[in-house]
C-alpha cells in the first residue's frame, strides 16, 4: 500500500512539473511568434502594448541605409511605461543575428544569417533601452535635428520638437541591444534556427 501511494505521489509530482513547464513555455512560444513574424508597419509601433519581458538582440555586424534615431516610450498593457531609444533603418542587413528571451526557467533562442547570407529587414524599427557596439560608423549624419522632421525612413518620425538624428547609412560591429519591441515591413531570416538554449 505504501509503495502504491509513493508511485502515485511521484506521478502527481511529475504532472505538476510538466504543467509548470507548459505554463512557462506558452508565453515563450508566443514571443517566438513575435520574433519571427515581425510584419507590423513601423508607423504603428507606438500603439502596440509590449510584454513585460525585454529580449536581447545581437549581431556580428549591422549595416543599413536610411537611419533615424530618437527617444520614445513603449507601454505594457498594464500601463507600465519604458523609455526607449527608437532606431529606424530603411534597409538593414544583419550578420550572425541572435535573439533570445528568458521567461522563468526557459530561454528561447533564435539565430539566422550565420551561413554567408545575412538577415535582411525593410523598414526595421527597434525600441531598445540599451545598445552597445565595438565600432559604429555613420555616413552624412545630422545630430540634434527635430525628431518630427526626420526623413530617412518614410512614414517614421519622432515627437515634434524633441531630439533626433539621422544618417544616410550606418554600420555597427558587434551590436548588442536590450529590446522591448522590434517591427519591420519585411524580415527575411536565412538559415533560421529556433529552439531552447542559452542567451545571446
Amino acid at each position: 500500500m505504501s509503495d502504491a501511494k509513493s508511485k502515485s505521489s511521484n506521478r502527481t509530482a511529475g504532472k505538476v512539473r510538466w504543467r509548470r513547464f507548459a505554463i512557462a513555455a506558452v508565453p515563450a512560444i508566443a514571443v517566438a511568434g513575435t520574433l519571427v513574424g515581425l510584419t507590423a508597419e513601423g508607423a504603428i509601433a507606438s500603439s502596440i502594448s509590449v510584454s513585460g519581458e525585454a529580449f536581447t538582440i545581437s549581431a556580428k555586424q549591422l549595416s543599413g541605409t536610411g537611419f533615424e534615431q530618437f527617444g520614445g516610450i513603449v507601454t505594457q498593457s498594464n500601463g507600465t511605461p519604458h523609455p526607449v531609444m527608437v532606431s529606424a533603418i530603411k534597409n538593414a542587413n544583419l550578420t550572425n543575428l541572435c535573439q533570445s528571451v528568458t521567461i522563468g526557467p526557459i530561454t528561447l533562442r533564435l539565430t539566422a544569417g550565420d551561413a554567408g547570407t545575412p538577415v535582411n529587414a525593410q523598414n526595421l524599427i527597434v525600441d531598445a533601452d540599451s545598445q552597445t557596439g565595438s565600432t559604429a560608423t555613420f555616413s552624412n549624419i545630422t545630430i540634434g535635428q527635430d525628431a518630427g522632421t526626420l526623413t530617412e525612413v518614410p512614414g517614421t518620425t519622432g515627437p515634434a520638437g524633441s531630439f533626433g538624428e539621422q544618417a544616410d547609412s550606418v554600420t555597427i560591429d558587434n551590436l548588442k541591444q536590450d529590446t522591448w519591441l522590434t517591427t519591420a515591413g519585411t524580415f527575411t531570416l536565412p538559415d533560421l534556427s529556433l529552439g531552447f538554449g542559452g542567451s545571446c
